[in-house]
């Protein structure tokens, strides 16, 4: 199985290959058009030169069977669309693409063409978090903060946010029937966003502070008098009367820990399995998204 990785920024190095290359059956190829980095990433995984490419239409040429896409974002669209179109499937780092026109597009064209597209929310996949789906969940509240570093909302929200956004609505119970943002922007840069998710018998809140003084990652979700905590996706906390507390094993890999081994694992078992996988849910992500950065910039209006 030829799979390709295109991109090799620091989630490619830290969380992806590192999964990738030690798959049994698969052809590993990378490509990136800086000559420095494919050699040394290319050199730490003891990769062929015939592996090694600079450029898309090389490694298209290799006939590859699946693709993992983590260029920086802008460069999505049009990666994607090459791949689509030649028949590959595709798993592609989120979001999509930063306007909301082009991740509809992206998700059209691989159903038109019968073609997988997964779009990496490996939260879906992450241990602490799916256990959470299994405890009651009328009231979910999730934050993901940072340390100085406002940003404009656009790239804010779909870069980082939309993990906030995407967790939400995996998590929610039912049918969300009311949306509901506040942000604060000052000088044209998102300072904090919460969202509110509501539907019968639940809420949802999701917050993000830029400016929080800590970068922090806490999940919470309550109902029938207990609550299931996750903090930085590595420990798990039921609490219902005294708290019980369990840690990530010292051994379990982050990669694992995060749910981007199984995520992965995931999308290649289907593409084994000739599934075609449609990114149609994850376009509702996208779309949220796109009502949180409208909000925002109506704030900054």
């Amino acid at each position: 199985m030829k799979v390709g990785c295109i991109g090799l920024g620091d989630i490619a190095q830290k969380a992806y290959l590192p999964v990738l290359a030690f798959q049994p059956g698969i052809e590993l190829h990378v490509q990136t058009r800086t000559p420095a980095t494919l050699t040394r990433v290319a050199d730490g995984l003891h990769l062929p030169e015939d592996r090694r490419h600079t450029t898309l239409d090389s490694l298209l040429a290799q006939g590859l069977d699946a693709a993992f896409v983590h260029a920086p974002t802008l460069a999505h669209p049009e990666i994607v669309t090459r791949l689509l179109e030649a028949g590959v499937p595709t798993y592609v780092d989120k979001p999509l693409a930063y306007e909301l026109a082009d991740s509809e597009r992206l998700v059209r064209l691989g159903e038109e063409r019968n073609v997988a597209l997964a779009v990496g929310f490996n939260r879906r996949y992450a241990p602490g978090y799916t256990q959470c789906a299994d405890h009651p969940r009328e009231l979910i509240l999730m934050q993901k903060n940072r340390i100085g570093l406002p940003e404009e909302p656009r790239a804010m929200i779909l870069d980082d946010f939309i993990h906030v956004v995407d967790t939400l609505r995996f998590l929610v119970p039912g049918q969300i029937d009311d949306v509901t943002v506040r942000a604060r922007v000052e000088h044209g840069l998102l300072h904090h966003v919460v969202l509110q998710l509501s539907g019968d018998g639940f809420t949802a809140l999701g917050v993000m502070n830029r400016l929080s003084g800590s970068a922090e990652e806490i999940l919470e979700v309550s109902g029938q008098d207990t609550k299931r905590q996750v903090l930085n996706l590595a420990e798990v906390i039921d609490h219902k009367g005294q708290p019980t507390v369990r840690r990530r094993g010292d051994w379990v890999p982050v990669a694992r820990q995060r749910g981007i081994e199984q995520a992965v694992l995931a999308f290649l078992d289907a593409v084994r399995a000739g599934k075609v996988l449609s990114a149609r849910d994850a376009l509702e992500t996208h779309q949220l998204c796109e009502r949180v950065v409208r909000a925002a910039q109506e704030r900054a209006a």
